[in-house]
């Protein structure tokens, strides 16, 4: 076996055999123990939240996070460590409906069934792929087009909304294009196409947005002419929506020479900060941030850039460092700052926060 300093000599690019030993070349050592143990405190809360059903709170979407939390570990864990995994799989699966949605209610369909997706494809069951092909014809179905009689010029076109609310926005489209990505959806399908329409126009980048709103620091917004007022940001891009927007290209199809890419890429770079959300001087959704920040500079592949002061930074040290400082003693994580979007229930933010040290440390 190799010791750790033959190890740290190896020719570059040889291949260690697993994406775990590849990591510990971009991660320190001891952090990443750390954040694996951090992972596992956090589940052992999530186990603690499920109840007799296998739910979490009864939720078809904080379930799915919670199921995805632990088919994404180190640990690897599957349907084969029996109820601990089975009860969350069949609480999704018992709320697939006629439709293909997967849902406790009608409200969120989008939402709750884009987040379900993701889970049941972490299984690598196949025999949950009726399920998720129904669930892709729902999201397809979903997404606003000329089946609503929207023509490609409109704001909203190529849009998916929560379900329940008409409006589309950016969150929903990235949670949707990662459900749909997850679930091995045709690259040729104009799925992607038309959601790219939408994201474009969710961009602070006028060469290849439409919409006379739109600003040129490559940053996203929520959606097209809107951001949330609890930012007090006007239409000023900000890390949530930045890190979403970039996820969505990329897994779109969008590679990493597209200006849109480069230009959100550049603006969340220049912006780094893991105090606040990025564009704002506020912690409103600090901890979605922190999950679609992990997703996407994991995704981009690159294990270190330089921020618009000069500094080199090193994001999965420092993600892993900041996740670790606000993990409580009972492995749970919450937004003790706002209660917006649900950041109070712990249930939730910790299944997001396991989920992002999962692609730190991946």
């Amino acid at each position: 076996m190799l010791n750790r300093r033959q190890l740290l000599i190896l020719p570059a690019g040889l291949a260690l055999g697993s994406p775990w030993a590849r990591a510990n070349e971009r991660l320190d050592p001891a952090l990443r123990e750390r954040a694996r143990r951090g992972v596992d405190a956090g589940l052992h809360y999530l186990r603690g939240q499920q109840g007799e059903d296998g739910s979490v709170l009864r939720s078809v979407g904080i379930t799915a996070l919670s199921l995805r939390a632990f088919l994404e570990s180190h640990r690897g864990y599957n349907e084969g460590d029996g109820p601990l995994i089975t009860r969350q799989v069949e609480f999704l699966l018992s709320k697939a409906r006629p439709d293909g949605s997967i849902s406790e209610s009608l409200q969120n369909t989008s939402y709750n069934t884009a987040v379900a997706m993701n889970a049941l494809a972490a299984t690598k069951n196949p025999k949950y792929k009726p399920v998720l092909d129904a669930a892709r014809t729902f999201l397809i179905k979903h997404q606003i087009d000329e089946g609503e009689g929207y023509k490609p010029d409109h704001r909203y076109y190529g849009g998916i909304g929560y379900g329940g609310d008409e409006r589309p926005d950016m969150s929903n489209v990235y949670l949707a294009i990662e459900g749909l990505k997850a679930a091995a959806t045709d690259p040729q399908d104009p799925v992607w196409q038309r959601a790219l329409v939408f994201v474009s126009r969710s961009q602070n980048r006028s060469e290849s947005n439409d919409q006379a709103w739109a600003g040129n620091d490559g940053g996203f917004i929520y959606m097209p002419g809107w951001n949330p007022p609890e930012f007090d940001n006007g239409l000023g891009s900000y890390g949530g929506m930045t890190a979403a927007g970039l996820l969505s290209l990329l897994f779109a199809g969008a590679d990493k020479n597209d200006p849109r890419v480069q230009a959100a890429y550049k603006w969340m770079t220049a912006n780094f900060t893991l105090d606040v959300n990025p564009g704002t001087a506020k912690r409103h959704g600090i901890f979605y941030y922190y999950n679609a920040l992990a997703k996407v500079l994991h995704a981009y592949g690159e294990d270190s850039f330089v921020d618009g002061q000069g500094q080199r930074r090193n994001w999965r040290n420092e993600l892993a460092q900041k996740l670790l400082s606000l993990q409580a003693p009972d492995g749970s994580w919450a937004n003790p700052d706002s209660r917006a979007w649900w950041e109070d229930r712990p249930q939730l933010v910790t299944a997001w926060s396991v989920i992002a040290l999962e692609h730190v440390y991946r």
